[in-house]
């Protein structure tokens, strides 16, 4: 186990639907910013946090800009395999995916120093 694990952000509040998928991706940052380490889970609904179209998303402007500055820091989102949707319009800006089954995401969990659940 590292020295210093991960703060681990899971997400899985409907971006389409609620606030609190973008208030999580917005804490994350800001603990990013922080010099921390942070591994960001997307699972169910969460995964719409990457959709290329964001006027379907509660607070789609700023998902936008959130999401960008993840991707200048070279932050990946991992993402549960089942939850990753068929739309080819899904992460069109590319951002880092690695996807992650529900038992890499509970050790991800596991091994986390910190947890945000969303």
């Amino acid at each position: 186990m590292p020295e210093d694990p991960p703060v681990v952000v899971l997400i899985s509040a409907d971006p389409r639907a609620s606030h609190r998928a973008n208030e999580a991706m917005r804490i994350g940052l800001g603990i990013v910013a922080g010099e921390n380490d942070v591994t960001f889970v997307l699972s169910g609904p969460a995964a719409h946090l990457l959709d290329g179209d964001t006027d379907d998303l509660v607070d789609g402007d700023d998902i936008a800009k959130f999401r960008a500055n993840l991707r200048a820091l070279g932050i990946p989102f991992h993402v549960a395999t089942d939850a990753i949707p068929t739309d080819p319009n899904w992460n069109a800006e590319g951002h880092e995916v690695v996807p992650v089954s529900r038992e890499r995401i509970a050790e991800l969990v596991r091994r986390g120093r910190r947890f945000l659940v969303f």
